[in-house]
């Protein structure tokens, strides 16, 4: 068994760390390139028996899985490096969601997933948003649906809906700490709260929320239902809530999508020219 990572870089250490954590991964099973070699030395250091491999094209060689943890800028050249090693029972998994499928298949030998992580999937939380290439077997897909449910909760999704899964599912958490830190903010300005207090009661309320979402079943409008007593304190606040944001997440979504179209073009033009045509 090799497991090869090309990119050591936040979402790739997230991910190595992660899957070792879970026991779904060994150390020396693991072998990782990464133009910055300080972050794979931190890795090998951290989790003994880890393989620091001198190119991407040692990563990829032999692995039976190979995972491209790199920016869409890099796609291009990564993959002319790797596509001499690559056989058609190997399993490449890209993490980048600009980068389709079905660019990859034209380039590439081998059998293509897309994967696209979570932070939270750190702490073993979360989705991760599984797409399959055509040329994958279904014990394939059962395999990487089994190595990401040790970290997360894997669902299968359609790759047009890629954009707003992973807005809801990867970009979420930056927005939710953001608009916690808002609401801390607001605790400590208005009632001089403890700063270190303020953080953690906001905290525990955001993971006792997601329980009763997931865990209980609970929609977001029986939730607020639960808490609100009409002509209260909860129902007046929220009333000030959604006149203040009633289009907020729209206008959050529109940015998103705008920039992943752009990025899709970028993509496409630096892996196969501006008239399509070119290859690495």
């Amino acid at each position: 068994m090799k497991i090869g990572f090309i990119g050591a870089g936040s979402m790739g250490s997230l991910l190595i760390e992660a899957f070792i954590q879970a026991g779904s991964m060994l150390p020396e099973h693991i072998a990782v390139s990464s133009r910055t070699s300080s972050k794979v030395a931190k890795l090998a250091q951290r989790f003994p028996g880890l393989q620091h491999a001198a190119s991407n094209a040692e990563a990829a060689k032999d692995a039976d899985l190979l995972f491209l943890c790199v920016k869409p800028s890099d796609y291009r050249a990564v993959l002319t490096e790797i596509t001499p090693e690559l056989k058609a029972r190997q399993i490449v998994i890209s993490i980048t969601s600009p980068v389709m499928l079905d660019q990859l298949e034209k380039l590439l030998p081998c059998k293509i997933a897309k994967m696209i992580p979570s932070v939270v999937n750190a702490a073993g939380a979360g989705a991760s948003l599984c797409m399959w290439g055509s040329r994958l077997a279904s014990e394939d897909k059962s395999r990487l649906m089994q190595l990401f449910s040790s970290i997360s909760r894997p669902v299968e999704i359609q790759e047009e809906d890629v954009r707003a899964a992973s807005d809801l599912s990867s970009c979420g958490p930056a927005f939710f700490a953001y608009l916690i830190g808002q609401f801390v903010d607001a605790a400590v300005q208005t009632a001089g709260m403890d700063r270190a207090k303020a953080d953690a009661l906001a905290s525990e309320m955001l993971l006792g929320t997601a329980r009763l979402l997931t865990e209980h079943g609970l929609s977001t409008e029986e939730l607020q239902t639960k808490v609100t007593v009409p002509g209260g304190i909860t129902a007046a606040a929220l009333e000030v809530l959604r006149g203040e944001t009633a289009d907020a997440f729209q206008k959050v979504l529109n940015v998103t999508h705008e920039k992943f179209a752009d990025d899709i073009e970028r993509v496409n033009n630096s892996l196969f020219g501006p008239e399509g045509t070119d290859s690495p």
